[in-house]
């Protein structure tokens, strides 16, 4: 009966077109005032002890990482590189921006940073080039969904914090899932390129690829520093964050000299607000989750599922079909943070391992972005293209096809996720 109360009032608040974030903190305090005897200093005091997590430092820093690089002229030398590999395939331009996604996301760890990096360069090149804007726009709007699956991932540490998860194993478990997504959406771009004849460009030499590789070497070698550092243990998740930041900063500022010092303080505090508005969300779902938990919703759920018969195969069915749905109304980090500790419990007493658990939510996340009518990918892509919603959503089916076929397999064979964890020793 309670969980009925807080999920109906969570939805009218929701309904009402209020901020997840707001929705989540109302819904908890008109709760916990009005039908509980919790007092008040066990709030405030839930408020700050669900943020002083450790991992949860990561976030501002991958964001800051990441909006030096698409503010810094990385994303441009990645392209041209990711050219020089694969242009003169079928469909060059749009296999070229499949790869330079996959480049970015391992350095910028937010899908719509991807989409507005490599978008608000390449779009514009193919449709110079012949290419009809909608392709372009299907590529770059499910390529770019591949910043929160390929580490380092937001996504990835907002789950960590909602389930206790180690944020390494999850980047590394990340890995395998990410390369052979893209090397689906890579496979979809060149068929319907070669199906419908469009342009090619002309094949780069050994020397041409020596010289874009050299230049977009300084971004590249940030993929290095992040999992290299991890795996080797010379810092956490957290510490490689803040590497990443400050190395990021030095690339744009002094070694590309794409930024002047002038330019800093803007790129700061466009940081600072987007990481004030996702520490925001993340402090009102710890409290939902705090009250879940003190009502004994997950755990009741937990058993209601056990004893309904669902095994693992019909239990994870359920859990993609309701994360698909839920992606229809909410952006990825309210999704995981309200979600996660509430089917989490109901995993673990399945036998599922969490590393694989949290890389079926992201994949999850991943199609959610791309479809409306709050795929986070698909504005920030009519933004940079001017097409409508209906036109673009229209435009990436072919890929969000891809996509979903691929979500199955990663739900029904673990090893994709964990086989990279388990050879580098980090999961038994």
């Amino acid at each position: 009966m309670n969980a009925l109360i807080i999920f109906s009032l969570l939805l009218v608040l929701m309904l009402s077109g209020m901020p997840i974030s707001i929705s989540l903190g109302l819904t908890v305090l008109t709760f916990l005032f009005t039908m509980t005897q919790v007092p008040i200093e066990a709030v405030a005091l839930k408020l700050f002890t669900g943020i002083e997590k450790f991992e949860i430092m990561a976030i501002p820093f991958f964001i800051l990482a990441g909006n030096f690089l698409t503010h810094g002229g990385v994303a441009k030398r990645m392209i041209n590189f990711a050219t020089s590999l694969v242009g003169h395939w079928h469909g060059g331009l749009g296999l070229a921006g499949v790869l330079a996604c996959a480049l970015f996301a391992a350095v910028s760890g937010s899908s719509p940073a991807t989409v507005v990096a490599i978008g608000s360069i390449l779009l514009p090149a193919m449709v110079k080039q012949g290419f009809p804007n909608r392709f372009g726009a299907g590529v770059i709007t499910t390529s770019g969904a591949l910043g929160i699956l390929i580490p380092p991932s937001i996504v990835m540490v907002m789950y960590s914090v909602a389930t206790n998860t180690s944020v390494g194993q999850l980047f590394m478990a990340g890995v395998v899932p990410g390369l052979m997504l893209a090397t689906l959406l890579g496979l979809t771009t060149w068929y319907r390129a070669r199906k419908f004849g469009y342009p090619r460009l002309a094949k780069a030499n050994w020397g041409q690829r020596w010289r874009a590789f050299r230049k977009s070497m300084w971004g590249l070698f940030l993929i290095v520093v992040v999992i290299g550092g991890i795996y080797s243990g010379i810092f956490t998740p957290t510490e490689a964050a803040a590497m990443s930041a400050v190395y990021a900063f030095i690339v744009a500022v002094f070694v590309y000299k794409d930024m002047t010092l002038k330019q800093v303080p803007k790129v700061l505090l466009d940081s600072a607000s987007m990481s004030a508005m996702l520490l925001y969300i993340i402090t009102n779902a710890v409290l939902f989750s705090f009250l879940m938990t003190s009502e004994g919703i997950p755990q009741a759920m937990a058993g209601w599922l056990i004893d309904a018969g669902l095994g693992p195969i019909a239990f994870l069915l359920v859990v993609n079909i309701l994360l698909l749905l839920a992606g229809n109304v909410m952006e990825p980090s309210s999704i995981v943070l309200i979600l996660a500790p509430i089917l989490f419990p109901v995993a673990v007493a399945l036998g599922i391992n969490p590393v694989h658990f949290g890389i079926l939510i992201v994949v999850n996340m991943e199609v959610g972005m791309c479809h409306p009518p709050v795929g986070l990918n698909l504005y920030v892509a009519s933004g940079i293209t001017k097409m409508g919603i209906t036109e673009l959503t229209v435009a990436v089916w072919p890929w969000l096809l891809t996509m979903l076929g691929f979500l199955v397999a990663v739900t029904y064979v673990p090893e994709i996720s964990l086989w990279l964890p388990r050879a580098l020793g980090m999961l038994n």
